[in-house]
């Protein structure tokens, strides 16, 4: 059973993609996230600045600022520094890996993808943003 004293993942989900978009928030809240979908970068930016998310994903190509536009913003923050954030895009693994990490990002995925790979890569982005991480979880 859920611990019920604990807060879920927020997570904001921009892609202007609406079958996409709907697709993640559908897997992530079955799986006990909290989400919160937008459509395109200045929307997302103005929500990741002023709510809390413990993670934000970026489809990189969006109408107004792109995804990488709205990470490196996000990355300028200092009190945004436990937020993670993931790039998702067609454009190309190699350019994707490339370039996400020069803007802040934690990891990227390519699309189409697999959502266990999305839930993994998830994992490891929200374990490294830890406020305890490295102390031993009882």
């Amino acid at each position: 059973m859920p611990n019920s004293n604990k807060k879920p993942v927020r997570v904001l989900v921009a892609d202007d993609d609406l079958e996409i978009g709907g697709m993640l928030r559908k897997g992530l809240e079955a799986r006990g996230f909290a989400v919160t979908l937008t459509t395109d970068g200045e929307e997302a930016l103005g929500k990741a600045l002023s709510e809390a998310f413990d993670l934000v994903i970026l489809d990189v190509m969006m109408p107004g600022l792109n995804g990488w536009e709205v990470c490196k913003s996000l990355r300028e923050r200092p009190e945004l520094e436990r937020t993670g954030i993931l790039m998702l895009t067609a454009i190309g693994p190699n350019l994707n890996e490339m370039t996400a990490p020069l803007f802040g990002a934690d990891d990227s995925l390519d699309k189409p993808f697999v959502f266990e790979d999305l839930e993994a890569k998830i994992a490891s982005i929200l374990e490294s943003r830890r406020p305890n991480k490295g102390s031993v979880a009882h």
